[in-house]
């Protein structure tokens, strides 16, 4: 017995001395760059040979070690903790008898671009467990922009930027993820929050000043706005100054703007052999012997302009940023341009020891714009342009515009951009104050105070011998508008990690926001002595026109918030978010003034676990699942709920012979009017591979969208009005995207990464009635045109997307070579076999959609020594576009010698078809196109001199080319509102924009 004890206590020895020279393989310590030991770190130890890898974790001491590590190497250990930056060790073999000893010194994260805003917050990209894209200000697209979201085309899976024309003055088409709505304008479109402030006016950011845009796609990241998310949210974060720093930047560049495609319509040789051999004839007084090309006379190079001059610095207390920017941007349409002015100062300081963080900012922008008219009924220019004969000079011997004012429909482009002028200028101005005190050194008390103020001012004036004020001696229009905006945010930040694994953060607040929008008016006036003064003295005038005080009506509307947020990280290995907000206005009806909208949503890291890791496949791998509700309260007026009376056109004389005006109800009440409500779920996958240079994520959602408001027609036996506003209908929203980046290439002074987004979105009117509101469909989309009255190219109706074309179908000619269409039969819809020329709205059917089934962003990085190369490709794929331009100047019969005509015409058409402009399927056209929107070759010069830092010159050429079949002049048309893919007489050209920029810092 004795001797068996001696054994086994022999064995206990000897097994504890292997054991303490297993946990002695390595030892260590984890500090922050004070010499804090930090505890909750995570290690991983990576075999080189095999690829296998261990882990561990630091102790409440900031001590780890390994014990299970087989000999040899050579050995990794990476370094992660939450809020620092990763750190590796490397080239380390593990030896028997000879215990590995390492320290490390973790430094904390200092850029903001590593943490992804969130929405009164931020957090760690690695903690995110919703779908969150952020785009970085070197990797944005660069161009003569408009809007500060013309960055974003081809960048954000599921973002679809949209414009049909290269007008100065437009702003794109913006949807997320589908339209989920029946109203239009902003309604449609994304939320905008700008340094913290919701709703911020974009015109108060130049391009240059931006540093990152985090784009908010699915509801569990949106919910947090609650009823101004339902479209989601895009977040911008502009340049401020960092400690130790003291920049001066200057970003400058010239832009020259030329004509990318033309219509190819008759020259004057041409119309005349047209008209002579095919019986036509022509007004001798038309054809002067002239040769105008129209398309020419309103055109020029469009020369543009943009400066902007940044101050940034701080100290560790005291951070400040300046900014001044100026654009002009001339449109290649004579009498286009757009200039705008920019500037911004913001200052942030701390006291009380650092506890109280107070920072200040404000920010003007003034806009000044002129456009040209484009309006209906031909008054055009960019439809004259075409229709315009082009035998007929632009003026006559006694230097007389050349017209034919008896003549419909028929105007002067040239006279229409030198006889009229529309001149409008905004001004806008924000100031933003901020507030936090750190009650705890893990709890904060922030209050946002925001105001702004916004003041439109639109001036017109047509001529004596404006075509579009015909006999009126000079018309003026002059109109004043004012809104403003006043926000209140407070809330509590409370953040902490405990033991090193778990973090909890939460937020509560409060929001307070009144809007007093449309308070102005409108003054026209007509028959002046003369056009000198235009519209400076609407006082000359001798006519008042009592219908011409426009429709602006003061609306003041408030929302009262409250909000709240949990996010809870284990090791940034299992994640998980709730929000919830509650939200009142006093747009909607008396009884329902308030709606709750609450999301939630989950994550969990894969590449963390043991089993993944140990595959050895992934760098990175997380699974992410949320679901949220928000809401849409953009677009609403105070009277969206209310019985209105107002004044009408008409008016009466009393018994003394005054002329009053008649007062009538204008809106019905709705006190039942509720908000509309969109619920998503969103799954996603977000991966790494082969060291990070392959990642991505692949994203599903279904969206839904209930209590549609739309205006729907009741009985005014029961109602004072014949509409009300009403919430009936469901929209549906399902998709799938995919967003890939890789570095193919990344060797030496040569590299090349590309990037990938595609995103796919089906979209479905699932209801457009209910017990109350029954309607079996909305007809929209009424183009016009000879003979098609009422004739609707597209309907809304339940089982069909938005941008249903709903047409006649071509059924080709005849034997008297005129245009036939399929006869449907009234009762069941069907074909009857029959074919019409005159053919009614019953034998209208689907057609084609609007809605493309596919959209595409490949974005390309060349860089060799200090030049680099970006190449982006945009496209949108599977669906229709309406080319009712290209209907309008086919109609052979009905423009010959009266207008001009499609040199195509001859070859496609038939002389003798007197419906050859009927819009149908005929002029349904693939909008599928890829585009080189944008490729810019940049050198950095070499340091010369002290004084001036990172010098950069670069070229760019947006547009430079567009495979696509369609036959009008650009096949990116809108795909935003009720009727998406329309091409209508409207389009300002297209142009292909050379830039040559300037970039240095001193």
């Amino acid at each position: 017995m004795k001797k068996k004890s001696l054994l086994c206590f022999a064995l206990l020895v000897a097994g504890a001395i292997q054991v303490q020279a297993q946990q002695e393989q390595v030892k260590g310590a984890t500090q922050n760059e004070s010499g804090k030991f930090l505890s909750g770190v995570s290690i991983k130890a990576v075999h080189g040979e095999s690829g296998r890898s261990f882990h561990t974790s630091s102790s409440d001491q900031g001590l780890f070690s390994f014990s299970n590590l087989p000999e040899g190497g050579p050995y990794q250990f990476i370094f992660s903790y939450v809020g620092f930056q990763p750190d590796t060790l490397s080239g380390y073999r593990i030896q028997t008898g000879r215990p590995l000893a390492l320290s490390v010194k973790l430094q904390p994260t200092t850029t903001e671009l590593e943490e992804v805003v969130i929405g009164y917050g931020t957090i760690s990209r690695k903690d995110v467990t919703s779908s969150i894209t952020t785009i970085k200000a070197e990797d944005m697209n660069v161009g003569v922009f408009a809007s500060p979201a013309q960055m974003l085309q081809g960048k954000v899976p599921g973002l679809t930027i949209s414009t049909n024309n290269s007008n100065p003055n437009a702003t794109p088409s913006i949807s997320l993820r589908g339209a989920s709505t029946l109203r239009s304008g902003e309604a449609m479109e994304p939320y905008y929050v700008i340094d913290g402030v919701p709703g911020a006016s974009l015109s108060l950011v130049a391009p240059d000043d931006i540093e990152s845009i985090d784009v908010l796609r699915d509801a569990s990241a949106t919910a947090i706005y609650g009823s101004k998310a339902a479209n989601g949210v895009i977040i911008v974060t502009t340049k401020r100054g960092k400690a130790g720093q003291t920049d001066i930047t200057y970003n400058g560049y010239v832009a020259i703007d030329e004509v990318a495609n033309r219509y190819a319509m008759m020259n004057g040789d041409q119309y005349r052999a047209f008209v002579n051999d095919n019986g036509f004839s022509m007004e001798p007084t038309d054809d002067l012997g002239a040769n105008t090309d129209w398309q020419r006379e309103v055109e020029r190079t469009g020369v543009s302009n943009n400066h902007n001059i940044s101050l940034l610095g701080g100290t560790d207390k005291t951070q400040y940023s300046a900014s001044l920017n100026t654009l002009q941007n001339n449109g290649v349409i004579k009498g286009t341009d757009m200039g705008r002015q920019i500037g911004r100062g913001f200052v942030r300081t701390k006291a009380i020891d650092d506890r109280l963080t107070a920072s200040f900012n404000v920010n003007t922008s003034i806009t000044k714009q002129n456009d040209v008219l484009a309006l209906g009924d031909g008054v055009s220019v960019y439809d004259a342009m075409y229709y315009y004969l082009p035998v007929s000079p632009v003026r006559t011997e006694t230097g007389a515009w050349y017209e034919k004012p008896d003549r419909s429909q028929y105007v002067n482009p040239v006279s229409l951009i030198e006889e009229n002028t529309n001149f409008s200028k905004t001004k806008v101005i924000q100031a933003h104050a901020k507030v936090g005190y750190e009650i705890l050194p893990s709890l904060t008390y922030n209050i946002d105070l925001s105001l702004q103020n916004r003041q439109f001012n639109n001036a017109q004036y047509y001529t004596a011998n404006s075509m579009a004020a015909r006999n009126q001696n000079g018309k003026a229009i002059r109109a004043a508008v004012e809104d403003e905006r006043r926000i209140m945010e407070m809330n509590l930040a409370y953040d902490k990690t405990f033991d090193g694994l778990h973090r909890v953060s939460a937020l509560a607040g409060y929001s307070w926001e009144e809007n007093n929008n449309n308070d102005g008016f409108q003054l026209t006036t007509s028959d002046y002595y003369d056009d000198g003064l235009g519209y400076y003295n609407p006082g000359m005038a001798n006519v008042v026109d009592l219908l011409g005080f426009g429709n602006y009506y003061l609306s003041t509307l408030r929302m009262i918030s409250v909000y709240g947020r949990v996010n809870y990280a284990y090791n940034s290995k299992y994640l998980f978010q709730a929000t919830v907000r509650r939200d009142g206005s006093s747009a909607f009806g008396a009884n329902n003034r308030w709606a709750t909208f609450p999301s939630i949503s989950a994550a969990w890291r894969l590449s963390e676990e043991p089993f993944i890791q140990q595959v050895g496949i992934f760098d990175d791998l997380k699974l992410r699942a949320g679901y949220g509700v928000s809401g849409n309260s953009m677009g609403f007026d105070v009277f969206s709920a209310r019985q209105v009376y107002g004044a009408t056109s008409s008016f009466y004389t009393d018994a003394f012979g005054n002329d009053l005006r008649t007062l009538a109800a204008l809106r019905n009440a709705n006190p039942d009017l509720r908000w509309e409500r969109t619920g998503m779920l969103n799954l996603g996958v977000d991966f790494a591979f082969l060291g990070n240079r392959l990642s991505g994520s692949i994203e599903y959602y279904d969206k839904n969208t209930t209590d549609l408001i739309y205006d729907y027609a009741v009985s005014t036996t029961k109602y004072l009005y014949g509409s009300l506003t009403a919430n009936v209908g469901e929209i549906n929203n399902k998709g799938v995207e995919l967003s890939l980046q890789a570095i193919p290439v990344r060797s030496g002074s040569f590299s090349w990464s590309t990037g990938v987004v595609a995103s796919h979105n089906k979209n479905v009117v699932t209801r457009i009635s209910n017990q109350e509101f029954s309607t079996d469909y909305i007809d929209l989309a009424e183009l016009g045109g000879a003979g098609q009255s009422n004739a609707f190219q597209q309907r809304l109706m339940e089982g069909a997307p938005i941008g249903q074309f709903y047409t006649w179908e071509w059924a080709g000619y005849n034997e008297d070579g005129v245009s036939t269409f399929y006869v449907r039969d009234l009762g069941t819809g069907e074909r009857t076999g029959e074919t019409t020329i005159t053919p009614a709205n019953k034998d209208r059917a689907i057609t084609g959609s609007a809605q493309p089934k596919a959209t595409l962003g490949w974005n390309n990085n060349f860089t060799y020594q200090n030049f680099a190369l970006t190449a982006m490709f945009q496209g949108v794929f599977g669906h229709q576009i309406m080319n009712g331009t290209r209907a309008r100047h086919t109609n052979i019969v009905g423009n010959a010698g009266q207008k001009n005509i499609l040199a195509s015409a001859l070859e496609t058409d038939k002389v003798s078809d007197i419906n050859a402009h009927y819009l149908s399927d005929r002029y349904l056209e693939k909008g599928d196109y890829l585009r080189l929107a944008n490729l810019t070759l940049s050198y950095n010069l070499p340091q010369f001199s002290s004084q001036f830092k990172n010098i950069r010159v670069y070229a760019t050429v947006n547009n430079a080319f567009v495979l696509t079949s369609y036959k009008g002049i650009d096949p990116e048309v809108d795909l935003g509102g009720l009727t998406p893919g329309i091409d209508n007489r409207q389009t300002y050209p297209r142009t292909r924009t050379f830039m040559f920029g300037l970039n240095f810092n001193l």
